[in-house]
């Protein structure tokens, strides 16, 4: 029973913090009043289509949160590390194949500066002693979601704790033409 309670604890306090990441994106749709593109614009398009794949990237993340850890994982069932997950993520939010590893990862896509990131980029971390040997998912806010590491289980940190902090590698941005979509 206490496990139940807890469980329900747990999954309301992560519906609480997707609602506030849905809220900002929902803000963020609001300032579209002030858009210098015209609804029928290219642009307003791919804002708009930008905006429902963070969406589904950052969502479907969350179906995955108390996953348990398991290196080299790649299904739920079994356990996820980190780059399986982002994997898993990618292929059933918006159907892209990403490569296995997290260094693989980080040659996909474009570079992005810290300070440009949108929910679905990815982050990557120094872990291992070597580049790009941790890889999560930006929800928003500074915070990421991620497979840590062994006895751990798919959870939200904010980029903010001095140990990401240190360990920041990078950033990218997954576009559908290289993700093999």
């Amino acid at each position: 029973m206490l496990t139940n309670v807890s469980r329900l604890k747990r999954n309301v306090a992560y519906a609480v913090v997707a609602l506030s990441l849905q809220a900002g994106l929902a803000i963020n749709a609001s300032a579209d009043e002030k858009n210098p593109f015209p609804e029928s614009s290219t642009a307003y398009t791919k804002l708009q289509e930008l905006r429902q794949r963070a969406s589904d990237l950052t969502l479907k993340a969350m179906d995955f949160v108390g996953i348990h850890y398991k290196r080299g994982g790649s299904t739920p069932e079994n356990g996820l590390d980190c780059s399986g997950f982002v994997r898993l993520v990618f292929k059933d939010a918006v159907g892209a194949e990403l490569p296995r590893t997290s260094a693989e990862i980080s040659k996909v896509g474009e570079k992005i500066d810290v300070k440009d990131l949108q929910p679905g980029d990815l982050v990557f971390y120094n872990t291992l002693r070597r580049g790009f040997s941790h890889v999560g998912i930006y929800m928003g806010d500074n915070k990421f979601i991620h497979s840590p590491s062994a006895g751990g289980q798919v959870r939200i940190e904010s980029m903010d704790l001095s140990y990401w902090k240190q360990r920041f590698n990078g950033a990218r941005r997954i576009n559908e033409q290289e993700a093999g979509k």
